[in-house]
């Protein structure tokens, strides 16, 4: 486009970037997380950029991606609307975040609208869920959303994080310098290897073997599936020590090991501990545990929660640490890992014209969803705190 000035010339005159509209735009909220040291966000500027040159408004709160170094600049070049208070991000149709809402968050949320976060069920109460039913929210956890084979995909590349992680965590309190015993993470010449213990076969314990593998160390697994033994030695393309979790076998491995891993997945929403005091006691002082599975009660009995600003404690001589949000150390690839899920899952749904229709077409999505229009709809949920609830797949055949 150009400008003519009388008397003076042509001009070029910027021009307003055209975007493509959508009929099924959906309104989309990312506000700040209010958790103690959640660092990470789930939608990085260039994935906005993608969601809004498909025809989506996003709403983002100021600072949002700040943990992560993404600047609010960034954010509104990418075509958001960056806002200044958390009611005006929460005010969306879909509301996004990394941690669950609070429940004065979810009163600023608009009735009918969908929630997609963590649900961490472990620190919810009856209360959480009453607070989305009042307000009609459709609610989707990212612990219970799969993808269309049947895989978890946040737990996953969280798990993936995670793993890769804990042995980078290890390696710094097994130094000298926080007082541990003074080892280098694997070993050197004519030095034996470090001992490791991984307890689980999963995801977290897959990317823990490659990590400690590669760095040097002697691995032991121990998981009560044998399929997933099978899986992690194939996964890791050599011979690694596996075995049953039987008290005699893991006792001995811990006796000897430097650093011990859990990284067991809760079943039917608890950990079960397969760790006792005494065995902790027995292992040798400067020994690192770190229990991942922390959040939902861990699999060590020594095992207590803590936090990134106080990481570590000391029992029984053995330095633990049970941080839950792992991933949050390193919130800039969580964020990529996060943003790379949602943003293709936010464009089906504004395809479908909405939640409700993401809901009902799509099986693998449903299975996230908790809540939904003023009604629990998670069986386990529902038995937990004493509620009833109602079967989505009911819903569905309803609706039709």
């Amino acid at each position: 486009m150009v400008e003519i000035t009388e008397g003076v010339g042509i001009y070029p005159k910027e021009s307003m970037v055209k975007i493509k509209k959508s009929k099924n735009s959906l309104l989309i909220g990312l506000p700040v997380e209010s958790a103690a040291q959640e660092k990470r966000v789930v939608l990085t500027p260039d994935a906005i950029a993608l969601l809004v040159n498909n025809g989506q408004e996003v709403i983002v709160e100021a600072n949002a991606g700040k943990e992560s170094k993404f600047t609010d600049q960034e954010y509104s070049d990418a075509g958001a609307k960056v806002v200044y208070s958390a009611k005006e991000a929460f005010d969306a149709e879909v509301v996004i975040k990394v941690e669950p809402p609070t429940e004065e968050e979810i009163n600023l949320m608009r009735p009918g609208a969908c929630l997609i976060s963590a649900l961490q069920l472990g620190k919810q109460n009856a209360a959480f869920i009453h607070a989305l039913n009042k307000k009609r929210i459709t609610a989707v956890s990212y612990e219970h959303l799969e993808d269309k084979v049947g895989g978890m995909p946040v737990v996953r590349a969280m798990s993936e994080i995670a793993g890769s992680t804990v042995m980078l965590i290890a390696a710094e309190y097994l130094s000298s310098v926080n007082n541990g015993k003074g080892l280098i993470m694997g070993g050197v010449t004519g030095v034996p290897p470090t001992e490791v213990v991984i307890i689980g076969a999963g995801t977290v314990a897959e990317y823990a073997a490659r990590t400690a593998l590669g760095l040097g160390a002697s691995i032991k697994v121990f998981d009560n599936h044998i399929y997933k033994l099978r899986r992690i030695k194939q996964l890791l393309g050599q011979q690694v020590f596996t075995s049953t979790i039987d008290n005699y076998t893991l006792s001995k491995a811990l006796k000897e090991a430097d650093v011990v891993i859990g990284a067991l997945r809760a079943e039917k929403g608890r950990n079960k501990i397969v760790v006792s005091e005494e065995m902790v006691a027995a292992m040798m002082a400067g020994s690192v545990i770190i229990d991942v599975g922390i959040d939902q009660g861990g699999c060590m009995e020594t095992s207590e929660m803590t936090s990134h600003d106080e990481p570590t404690f000391v029992k029984h001589g053995v330095i633990h640490y049970c941080v839950p949000n792992i991933a949050s150390r390193v919130s800039r690839t969580a964020s990529f890992a996060l943003s790379n899920i949602f943003t293709p899952i936010l464009l089906q749904m504004a395809d479908l014209g909405g939640a409700e229709e993401m809901v009902f077409n799509y099986k693998w999505f449903m299975k996230g969803v908790y809540t939904y229009r003023g009604s629990l709809t998670n069986a386990y949920i529902a038995r937990k705190f004493g509620m009833t609830h109602k079967e989505l797949l009911l819903l569905l055949a309803a609706r039709y």
